[in-house]
């Protein structure tokens, strides 16, 4: 028997492991940035909505990151920050005041939309922190705290009344032009006036600003829906996603008010690949003027369906019938 493999071997195993031990002390000196900016204006809300706000979504929302001591260990520490970097780049309560009061009150709705949904908190960082959890009471207390700062919807209000009607006639009296030069986001993504003729595949409405939204999906969302194929959704999906004023009516009646904007997702995997294989432009008011300040204003749109990577990025499912 040869006596000098068992050696060999063990002799290999441990050079192996030493080798392994230096890297693993070598890259801890390669360490990613996290920053700890003064808090500006941190929002203001009664001490449970704070109390879960903070024990929830501080670590990666604010500048209040709190780092326990094995979110420092590299390659550890690659993902924290990579969680807290994106994190507060979309939502930081830091800088809360900052925001105007109804992009405070829109990103709360957000919130509570995104827990419900169970995208929020990020499950594999909620699964190493686990006091970062979410539970069913935690999500009632924060619904009650965002129905409060919803203002109510008037029935008949006057001023929706007449401002779908002064939209309406401006329309009628607008004479169509042949060369109408049509309106193109900041990413070279074009209005698509042709979505009026698609197919809608769902509705949604917004409690925080009196909204009603239609979901229309083109031909190819449409088979897609037919077929089952829809995570991922095929290249060629286009939808569009029309918001109205929600106008009631003294018989309890709902109808559409004057048109506030168009949002459009465009599947293709190859030339939107840096963002999360989507074209993604807004149009807003009746003159559809192109959202954003720059080009990375589809950073935005990704970061807020980021959550919903697992259904293809998308939130609203089609309606099955």
């Amino acid at each position: 028997m040869n006596t000098q493999r068992p050696k060999v071997l063990k002799k290999r195993i441990i050079t192996i492991a030493v080798i392994l031990f230096v890297v693993f002390l070598v890259i801890q000196c390669i360490r990613p940035r996290i920053s700890h900016s003064p808090v500006t204006g941190d929002i203001e809300a009664p001490a449970e909505v704070k109390n879960i706000l903070t024990r929830a979504c501080y670590d990666c929302h604010s500048n209040q990151t709190n780092l326990r001591w094995y979110d420092q260990i590299t390659p550890v520490n690659w993902r924290v920050a990579m969680h807290v970097n994106t994190g507060r780049k979309h939502l930081n309560f830091s800088n809360w005041k900052d925001l105007a009061a109804a992009d405070q009150k829109a990103m709360l709705w957000e919130v509570v939309n995104q827990i419900a949904a169970g995208a929020m908190p990020i499950k594999d960082y909620e699964l190493v922190h686990p006091s970062a959890a979410v539970s069913k009471n935690d999500l009632e207390v924060l619904k009650k705290y965002v129905a409060t700062l919803i203002p109510p919807q008037k029935v008949a209000d006057t001023a929706k009344i007449n401002a779908a009607s002064k939209q309406y006639n401006h329309w009628q009296k607008k004479a169509p032009a042949a060369d109408t030069k049509l309106p193109v986001a900041l990413n070279g993504i074009t209005y698509i006036p042709d979505y009026k003729n698609w197919q809608p595949i769902s509705s949604t409405e917004r409690f925080d600003n009196g909204t009603m939204r239609v979901i229309f999906g083109n031909p190819v969302a449409i088979k897609a829906i037919h077929d089952h194929q829809i995570n991922p959704w095929p290249n060629g999906t286009i939808f569009a996603k029309v918001a109205w004023d929600q106008v009631e009516d003294k018989e309890g009646n709902v109808n559409t008010g004057a048109f506030k904007q168009v949002e459009y997702m465009i599947k293709d995997d190859k030339k939107y690949a840096a963002t999360a294989g989507w074209g993604w432009a807004r149009f807003k008011t009746d003159k559809l003027v192109p959202y954003g300040k720059t080009a990375l204003f589809a950073t935005e749109c990704v970061s807020c369906h980021k959550p919903l990577s697992n259904t293809d990025f998308v939130f609203t499912s089609p309606i099955e019938h």
